[in-house]
Parts: structure tokens; sequence; C-alpha cells
């Protein structure tokens, strides 16, 4: 496995072509369309991350999360952030990378202390994520696999960004049509799209957002530049900060698996 944390991976099949800055999704593209979101743009400073082992707000809770064992101090999405990326395999069309984690031990917070009071983030279970990318013919297939403890409880959200083209931009979400106005509405406690599994983003160009596992969609956009489509196993917002231990899952198999598919699609 590599070690170097900037390493650049580009993945081509066809006229699809992707890049991978330590597994961190930075583009996708089909032809001189791109899709993604650049953190040197407005709006938010990346591309992509994940969302684990909480999604939402933990600063209402005093960053401490209710779970069956010892103590959890979690920053808002979690503390997989937190942790470097190491790449496990690559070749012309597929590239994988994985981060671990040793229960109990303290992670820095790089929120602190500008924009939280908690200094480390603690997790007392084991876990270790992975992150495949496919570029298949036609689309970008990321298939995420957690492994960790039986019964740890768990949430797990992708946090992709893509290009939006302000008040030109739609979602077709399972038959409902949702502005980018509204998503913006929403504010920081983003426009959830409950029990869907596949979304259309169309604006100066299509893409079809398909996933599997998770069950539920929130929308986020702090800049009519870009709009945040993140599919999620659980709305945070549903209970409350000092209830997130509500919306928790346990895992049961080796691994779970979640998968999100981004097809180009051509509109009309």
């Amino acid at each position: 496995m590599e070690k170097d944390s900037q390493a650049i991976t580009e993945l081509i099949n066809g006229d699809l072509a992707a890049e991978v800055v330590a597994g961190e999704l930075r583009s996708f593209r089909r032809g001189p369309v791109e899709y993604m979101h650049h953190p040197s743009e407005p709006g938010w400073g990346h591309t992509d991350t994940e969302m684990f082992p909480v999604i939402g707000p933990t600063a209402a809770a005093a960053y401490r999360v209710q779970v069956p064992r010892g103590n959890a101090i979690q920053d808002q999405h979690g503390l997989l952030r937190e942790l470097p990326y190491t790449r496990k395999s690559v070749s012309p069309t597929q590239a994988s990378f994985v981060k671990e984690y040793k229960a109990g031990t303290p992670v820095p917070n790089s929120k602190y202390p500008d924009r939280s009071t908690a200094r480390l983030l603690i997790w007392p279970f084991d876990f270790q994520v992975e992150k495949h990318f496919t570029l298949e013919p036609g689309a970008l297939r990321i298939t995420f696999r957690i492994r960790g403890e039986r019964d740890m409880p768990f949430m797990f959200g992708y946090h992709p960004a893509f290009r939006a083209a302000g008040g030109k931009t739609t979602l077709d979400a399972c038959g409902a049509l949702v502005g980018l106005e509204k998503i913006q509405a929403a504010g920081d406690r983003a426009f959830p799209i409950p029990d869907c599994e596949s979304v259309v983003l169309k604006g100066e160009s299509g893409i079809q957002i398909r996933t599997a596992g998770f069950g539920h969609f929130m929308c986020w956009s702090p800049d009519p530049g870009m709009v945040c489509v993140e599919p999620i196993t659980y709305y945070p917002y549903a209970s409350g900060a000092a209830r997130l231990h509500e919306g928790f899952r346990y895992l049961e198999g080796d691994p779970a698996e979640f998968s999100v598919c981004l097809e180009p699609v051509a509109l009309p």
C-alpha cells in the first residue's frame, strides 16, 4: 500500500476520465464537460468526503454521542474525514483506498479551536473503511465497504459536490423537482429527500446519481455555483443532536457495503 497522502490517481475509460487526490474525487469528466465542484471554486474547499460514524451536528450535545460502549466524542459528520487515506491498488480504470481506526485513539479535530471546542475526537470501536473507484463504460462507480466490530453503531453518508448553474439547476428526485433556491433556503440543515435512491441533477449538463444501501439523500448549497447531493443512511435533523443515536444502524455482516454510481445523461 502506498503511503503518499497526496498521490494523484487518474482513471480513463473511453471519453470518461476521473482524478482522485489522496482518496478524494477531484474531477469527473465526459470529454470537456466537468461535473464536479473544485476546491478552489467558491462555496466549499473539497470535492467529496465521507460522514462516519455519525452524520450531522453534535455541538448542541457537547460533542458527546450516546453509544453502547465507552466514550464517543464526535464533531459534525464524525471523525472519518480527519483520517488520511492510503492507496491500496490502482489500474487504468480502478483504484482503491483505505482508512483504519483503532478504538479509543484520540484524533485531532481540524475545526478546533476556530469552529469547535472539541480538541480531540474519540470512537470506542475499531473500524476500517475502504473506498473503491471503478470507471465503467458510461459511469463512475464508487463503492464503500465498512468493516468493524460486530454490533458497532454507525451512520454513513457520502458528501460529493457538483457544479451547479444557479437558477438553472434542478434536481429530479424520485419524481419531485427541487430547484437550487429551495436547497439553499434550507441552509446548513440541508434539504432532505427521504426514501429515494436515484436522482438526476440538471443544469448546463446532466448527471444521474444512483445509490445502493443508503436509502435517502440530503442536499446542501453554500454557493449557486455548486451543490452537494449526499446519499445518507439517516437525516440527522429528524431527531436533533441529543438524540442522534436514534439514527444508528449496527454492523451485522462484514463488510457493510454502499455504492454510488455517477452517470452523465443527455438533457432534452
